[in-house]
């Protein structure tokens, strides 16, 4: 079928290209036939601007419908004052068609691309399966342009900072990485088999061994797990590697790109947010004990405080049977909380209980107005709770202090071994600055967590594992805590994190092979699977391997957070459901026996 191509682009258009005949090409966006004229909002990539049809020029047989694809040619018109559309860049004008044409019809939609807020509520199934058209509207297709900008000023920020772009194979070898590979069997051999890398993790470490220096890869990564808000079974990341580094110098250069690339993204699409500037540090430790995990969201205050050693004495059973237990009990301050009710109260202790708290107790403060029947504190305030029975005014008022309490304050309470009861306030404190509306959409806030333990015990395993993967490096200073008090020992590990999610990830990598085997003795991997998994590495840390550090900054969770997505399938073309499943290709699906046969494989 032949057609006029495009002059312009619909989003283009405005009041300087009044009385020019154009050519138009794009979807049909909306269609609204008001009694002898038609009008009709064509689409492209660009945007999109109203078209005014009279019916003289429609031929008979036009199947002009919601998403045709069209051309059409006419003429730019400035719109009359009262009907100027001031939501839309293009709202001054609009074309007077003298000729169109249905390039391709459309059949009945699954759902009204053209209406943002039906969309809001249509199954997330059915969008995967219907991408192709859920991708043509226009909060979409930005969502792409933003991540195309964003991959883009990367590669031209690291291409001049001297770093070389090198591809590394996708079926490698299964190696543990901390997920369930993606396997893939080998033909020429039955039994052996392929995997799908979770990160390039080894190949970038044998490019610094290889004399590379500086190597970086947008790298698809793949993890056999379940889909999440934040997760999908295959995913994108920076990963980037450098040789004779330290840690100061990977975490400069990641902030100056960090503020080159996303400021100037932000400025390109008028994106509301506020530039980049600071990254302040914190150590694990620090992040553990003031936010209760180690990916705080700093946009606002409320850090939690501890005050086992304010009610070690008390005769509540609670607390008491808790500290007896090596447990710890922790709080957190919610402003203006002391006017919910009770029943509100309840309903937060409740939201406590489903991150596995088995209660939360609260002091409620004010003014004897406020509470009338509460417990008078020194300081002045008055103090509403059940606690009262077991601890003094004097008692009550010393954890007022230790939380930087206020009138109107709510102090909720949690006790609890150490790692549920920051869990549960970590998530608690996040309640309340939503509640509060303190997370302030327009805030990018950047931070590193460093001084990562090198290991953690896991009970269920009976053995010890690593916090981010078995080539990370000890610190110098706690290497001779290695074998004997490994919870001891740090490492040269640092996270990116904004606004409360890890969005980077990177270490100094072990470089000598005979650290690189005590690692692997201390994570219980005997030495025949070390010469069997690893091998290749051990013996290539024996050459001459420089050392050398690196970071991979994820690039789906960067983009859900530049366009205030909170789903990480609203920035990747073609996502996955939950499961992994693809609706829209119908994957996983079925082999052909002949295909079973040939892979050696057999159904059990």
């Amino acid at each position: 079928m032949s057609f006029q191509k495009r002059s312009h682009v619909c989003g283009e258009l405005r009041p300087h290209h009044a009385e020019l005949t154009i050519h138009l090409t794009g979807w049909a966006h909306k269609v609204r036939d008001l009694g002898g004229v038609l009008f009709v909002d064509i689409r492209d990539r660009s945007g999109l601007v109203q078209m005014v049809i009279d019916p003289a020029v429609i031929p008979a047989d036009l199947d002009l419908r919601t998403e045709a694809c069209i051309a059409a040619t006419g003429k730019v018109v400035l719109r009359s004052e009262s009907l100027k559309n001031p939501k839309l860049p293009t709202g001054e004008v609009e074309v007077i068609v003298s000729e169109i044409q249905v390039l391709s019809p459309s059949k009945t939609l699954p759902f009204a691309l053209s209406d943002e807020e039906h969309m809001g509520n249509v199954n997330e199934e059915l969008r995967v399966k219907y991408r192709y058209l859920d991708l043509r509207r226009p909060t979409m297709y930005r969502n792409l342009a933003v991540r195309a900008s964003t991959v883009r000023r990367f590669r031209e920020y690291l291409n001049h900072q001297g770093f070389l772009e090198v591809e590394t194979p996708i079926i490698t070898k299964s190696t543990p990485e901390g997920a369930r590979d993606y396997l893939v069997p080998y033909r020429e051999e039955t039994g052996l088999w392929y995997a799908l890398p979770q990160s390039p993790q080894q190949y970038k470490q044998l490019l610094m061994v290889a004399g590379v220096e500086r190597y970086y890869q947008v790298a698809r990564c793949f993890r056999d797990e379940s889909s999440r808000a934040d997760r999908q079974p295959e995913f994108t990341q920076l990963d980037m590697e450098m040789s004779f580094v330290d840690q100061e110098e990977i975490l400069t250069l990641v902030e100056d790109m960090t503020r080159t690339v996303v400021n100037g993204v932000i400025e390109e699409f008028g994106l509301a947010k506020e530039p980049v500037a600071d990254f302040p540090r914190m150590t694990y430790d620090e992040a553990m004990r003031d936010y209760g995990c180690d990916k705080p969201d700093i946009r606002f205050g409320l850090p939690l405080f501890e005050i086992t050693d304010l009610v070690a004495d008390t005769e509540f059973a609670v607390f008491k049977n808790t500290i007896e237990t090596g447990g710890v009990v922790r709080a957190v301050r919610y402003p203006s909380g002391s006017k919910l009710s009770r029943k509100d109260v309840g309903a937060l202790e409740e939201f406590t209980k489903g991150f596995g708290a088995k209660g939360m107790a609260s002091i409620a403060l004010g003014t004897t107005e406020d509470f009338p029947e509460g417990v008078a504190l020194p300081g002045g305030l008055v103090a509403r709770t059940s606690l009262s029975r077991f601890f003094s005014a004097e008692q009550l008022q010393a954890i007022a202090d230790r939380a930087a309490a206020e009138s109107g304050d709510l102090l909720c309470i949690i006790a609890d071994q150490l790692s549920t009861t920051n869990d549960v306030l970590y998530r608690l404190r996040l309640e309340i600055g939503d509640r509060l509306a303190l997370r302030d959409p327009k805030k990018l806030a950047y931070l590193w967590v460093v001084d990562f333990p090198l290991v953690e015990w896991s009970d269920a395993d009976g053995r010890w594992s690593s916090m981010h993967h078995p080539f990370t490096k000890p610190k110098d200073s706690d290497l001779d805590f290695l074998e004997s008090d490994p919870a001891r020992v740090r490492a040269d590990a640092y996270d990116l994190v904004c606004n409360g999610s890890e969005v980077a990830g990177g270490s100094i990598r072990i470089h000598r092979p005979d650290v690189q085997q005590r690692i692997f003795n201390l994570l219980g991997i005997d030495e025949a699977t070390q010469k069997d998994r690893f091998g290749h590495l051990l013996e290539a840390f024996s050459f001459g391997a420089p050392p050398h550090g690196g970071i991979a900054p994820g690039i789906d969770r960067l983009i859900m957070i530049l366009t205030d997505t909170d789903n990480i399938r609203e920035v990747i073309a073609f996502p996955k459901t939950g499961g992994g499943a693809d609706p829209m290709m119908g994957a996983p699906s079925t082999i052909d026996p002949q295909q079973w046969a040939e892979l050696g494989l057999r159904k059990a």
